[in-house]
């Protein structure tokens, strides 16, 4: 498979740390994990090479840290680690469930991740092997959305795949206001234009350069990883213009 041309059985899925935790207030919740691993089992099995970026702010939050106070650059390095944490729990979860699995992270740790290689990435994706990256883009000051995307256009993806804990995009927060209305389908424009809160700029900058779909949609509900992998009418879908 040529790397330079995007693959419609390559995704990225982008999955928030606070996803991880279920119905915990903190750190991990271990049947989340295991929901997770055999939704991606069942994604694998249908031919879909998967690669996953996962967040940290069930354990730091980087920005939170900044705010209370910490130097910024600290702090992004520390939401960093956390991210690889997360990493580790949702490859024990995925192997376990029989799951041939790669954790590459950002910054090197040898003896638990292997260092992120571009081309060995594209290997293991053509072999199979689910990949999960770990420490976003390596950078402070960057948030592991736009490591999202980076990603995404370097392992040739065909969409992006943000899992979250609402069934797509409102336009005011659903947990706040019952009036609120989703949306089927957004431009970037859209994006910038209402202010909503989807991806950060400079992730939905990058998807929109290369014309990278982006697909909301809710990741607690068992089955609806399956069900976006495999095109089912679900979330929220961002793209060049609204359909």
């Amino acid at each position: 498979m040529s790397a330079a041309t995007n693959s419609s059985k390559r995704i990225l899925l982008k999955l928030s740390g606070e996803a991880l935790m279920g119905s915990e207030q903190f750190g991990l919740h271990l049947p989340t994990l295991e929901a997770i691993a055999e939704d991606v089992k069942t994604v694998v099995a249908m031919g879909i090479e998967l690669a996953i970026v996962i967040g940290g702010g069930n354990i730091f939050r980087g920005l939170k840290g900044s705010a209370a106070g910490m130097d910024r650059a600290n702090a992004d390095y520390m939401g960093m680690l956390a991210t690889c944490i997360n990493g580790m729990a949702l490859q024990d979860a995925l192997e376990q469930a029989g799951v041939d699995t790669r954790l590459i992270t950002a910054i090197e740790m040898r003896e638990v991740a292997e260092p992120y290689i571009r081309r060995r990435a594209l290997r293991h994706l053509d072999k199979g092997r689910v990949l999960i990256f770990g420490a976003g883009t390596g950078n402070p000051y960057f948030t592991t959305d736009t490591a999202a995307a980076l990603r995404a256009h370097e392992i040739g993806a065909s969409m992006v795949m943000k899992g979250t804990k609402v069934n797509g995009v409102y336009d005011k927060d659903p947990a706040l206001h019952d009036d609120a209305v989703r949306y089927e389908s957004l431009s970037y424009l859209d994006i910038v234009e209402k202010n909503l809160r989807v991806m950060d700029q400079t992730a939905i900058a990058l998807c929109r350069e290369n014309n990278m779909p982006i697909l909301v949609f809710n990741m607690t509900q068992t089955g609806n990883i399956v069900a976006a992998a495999r095109g089912d009418k679900i979330g929220t879908l961002i793209g060049l213009r609204a359909s």
